[in-house]
């Protein structure tokens, strides 16, 4: 028999490792872009699970999709196919630049696939001594011990060296320093086209134009890290999209899967083609229950309504937080594209992110933060504009109280 005893947020700290420092309140229903707790209490969603429930809670389509897969098959191996795994698989290469996919559980899987894919097409194409993988500062590319090590942040690597060798990081949107760094012996340049967990901070064109230069040039992989920017976010299917900059490998989760565990890695058959049999691989990678509701989520995202409403709910949301920033002094810069919005804290609000965010979250909003001075907001793509005003409200009087405690 299952356990039934209650649990609260104290049973967090009695059971699970303290690497986390969850909210006091437990979520334990959601509903489009709202969710309930423990208690009953009802909260906006501007947060979407870090931009993963792209189409808000338990939608419809995506709950009979999982249902109707789960009634089917669940599991084999890769030691066999499965139809959602393929079908997903024509699909993302029919809707973007890549010819061919691996299929992982997680951003930090794809990106780690990506970075051995980048190595080991460069030890076959050149050998072994083109095998640097030159990375951004603030960037972000997930917590295992290559992805931190490849992530330009030094708080996650601490505590964990040695880091495997080969990686050199340049300041972001600088692009004499990114032809500096690219060299011989490059094998690939990795970048966000928005920093997510750096601030969200976009690349600039022309950074993005010199960055596709370079490495066409000198013979290295592009590599964007579209984990936390692609479906849909910000208004088209990938940002690479509005961009006009196609990268040679293209990592995906997040929203892929919009809450089921999913992460992606796209590519062309000719870099594909270095990962060989036994090369590579993952148990639950490509699972038909992950990849029967993604099938789904692709398809509803990419639909022209809903990356359009994009558009229309991104000239709302930065109104808003335009309107904040003009009554109380709040912001010093409001910055992003499509639904993932930062908003970076004016000097007399710096460090204040998280008050902030608790400060929302006792109003009934869920925000996110990106550091101690930038607010995060990355909600639903088809969140009902009554909801997205009511957020912006209850956020407003966030700021009221916090800032009226403050004087």
């Amino acid at each position: 028999m299952l356990e039934n005893r209650p649990v609260t947020r104290s049973t967090f700290d009695e059971v699970m490792v303290p690497n986390y420092a969850p909210a006091d309140m437990i979520p334990v229903r959601g509903e489009g872009s709202r969710v309930w707790d423990q208690q009953g209490r009802e909260y906006i969603d501007l947060a979407g699970g870090i931009a993963v429930t792209a189409l808000g809670h338990c939608h419809p389509e995506l709950v009979r999709s999982l249902t109707e897969q789960a009634n089917t098959l669940w599991h084999l191996s890769n030691v066999l196919t499965n139809e959602p795994a393929l079908k997903l698989a024509r699909v993302l290469t029919e809707k973007t630049f890549a010819e061919r996919v691996f299929f992982a559980n997680s951003g930090g899987e794809a990106n780690e696939a990506a970075f051995k894919l980048a190595r080991r097409y460069a030890w076959q194409k050149f050998g072994g001594e083109r095998h640097e993988i030159v990375a951004c500062d603030n960037s972000f590319h997930g917590r295992t011990l290559f992805t931190v090590t490849v992530g330009g942040q030094a708080k996650y690597r601490e505590g964990f060296e040695p880091v495997p060798a080969g990686v050199r990081h340049v300041p972001f949107n600088d692009e004499a320093a990114l032809e500096a760094a690219i060299t011989d012996k490059t094998c690939a340049f990795v970048v966000e086209p928005i920093q997510g967990e750096g601030g969200v901070t976009p690349a600039t064109l022309s950074y993005l134009k010199k960055a596709r230069e370079l490495c066409s040039a000198r013979g290295a992989l592009l590599i964007f890290d579209e984990v936390q920017s692609g479906m849909g976010r910000t208004g088209t299917l990938y940002a690479y999209e509005q961009f006009g900059v196609v990268p040679d490998i293209l990592t995906t989760a997040k929203a892929l899967g919009c809450g089921f565990p999913v992460g992606a890695m796209l590519t062309t058959a000719d870099v594909a083609a270095a990962l060989v049999v036994g090369t590579h691989g993952s148990t639950y990678g490509g699972n038909p229950l992950a990849c029967a509701v993604s099938l789904t989520a692709l398809e509803l995202i990419s639909s022209p309504d809903v990356l359009q409403g994009v558009a229309q709910r991104h000239a709302l949301l930065k109104a808003g937080l335009e309107a904040i920033q003009q009554e109380f002094g709040l912001f010093r810069t409001v910055r992003g594209m499509g639904l993932l919005m930062g908003c970076e804290l004016a000097d007399t609000w710096k460090g204040q992110a998280k008050a902030l965010m608790m400060a929302a979250q006792a109003k009934g909003v869920l925000v996110l933060i990106a550091g101690p001075d930038v607010l995060r907001l990355a909600p639903s793509l088809i969140i009902p504009e009554a909801d997205l005003k009511a957020g912006l409200a209850g956020l407003r009087e966030a700021v009221a109280e916090l800032k009226a405690s403050k004087t």
